[in-house]
């Protein structure tokens, strides 16, 4: 089964690029938002998650803030 997923991250966070890393490992596709140059995307990600930090993971509609790579391989069932 196809996930949604969606990464709203920033080029110098080293969790983003963790969990990109991860994604990409697992063959899961994902779209990568930078929210450092799309404001309206940075508020998207605080008005779903209530979170500035990145990354907040979208998987499926839940939120996981930050890299737990548990809660990810329990999203995605892996």
């Amino acid at each position: 089964m196809a996930h949604s997923v969606t990464v709203y991250s920033t080029p110098t966070c080293p969790y983003c690029k963790m969990a990109k890393a991860y994604l990409a490992e697992n063959n899961i596709e994902f779209k990568d938002i930078d929210v450092s140059t799309d404001d309206k995307a940075a508020q998207e990600m605080i008005d779903k998650s209530g979170q500035m930090g990145v990354p907040v993971i979208e998987i499926d509609g839940k939120h996981i803030v930050g890299f737990d790579k548990e809660a990810v391989k329990a999203a995605l069932g892996l």
